[in-house]
């Protein structure tokens, strides 16, 4: 792998979504075309540039332009959406949430504009890849944020049928969902 682009990136992403779903992302590595010293080659050179370069130019420099870029609100903030398409994932989009700064408050994948999203309407919807944070947290409303084992990782605790259930997602893409106490959300 000579340059950074692309299918790099997706690489770095695959490999803290084989914490999850080793198999899912064996397959998506392959489907690349890549090796495990690929993808070790990949991460090694994403961890470099992450502790060099400023965060919005360092993902126009290996994504290229935005497919999207638009002024959003969040609260009283103001922030730039910036979407990229990535090969493994059509109806995905990566989101960067940037500061007028270019300061990076969020990265994570998100359905893109048009897509359909899936049919989320019980534990058994929610399969690994399935569906993004958002898409999760609207279906089974109200859900309780929690903090992730990792920056790359979010977790959301409710109720689906009475079941109390925690979803985990590794940027923004669901990879597993749990049942138990820890998920319990007032209906």
């Amino acid at each position: 792998m000579t340059s950074f682009g692309p299918d790099a990136f997706q690489l770095v992403l695959l490999r803290r979504m084989a914490d999850f779903q080793p198999e899912l992302a064996e397959e998506a590595r392959r489907r690349l075309g890549a090796s495990p010293a690929d993808q070790r080659e990949a991460n090694k050179r994403w961890q470099a540039m992450v502790r060099t370069r400023r965060a919005l130019p360092r993902y126009r420099s290996v994504l290229g332009p935005p497919e999207s870029a638009e002024p959003r609100r969040i609260g009283d903030l103001e922030c730039e959406a910036l979407l990229w398409p990535l090969p493994l994932w059509p109806d995905l989009r990566f989101e960067v949430l940037a500061a007028p700064d270019g300061a990076v408050w969020n990265e994570w994948l998100v359905r893109a504009p048009g897509a359909p999203e899936p049919v989320l309407e019980s534990p058994e919807d929610l399969l690994p890849w399935s569906a993004t944070v958002d898409e999760v947290a609207r279906a089974f409303a109200p859900v309780r944020p929690m903090e992730g084992t990792a920056p790359t990782r979010w977790r959301l605790a409710f109720a689906a049928r009475g079941r109390p259930c925690t979803a985990e997602f590794t940027y923004g893409l669901l990879q597993r969902v749990s049942p138990g106490p820890e998920g319990a959300v007032a209906p």
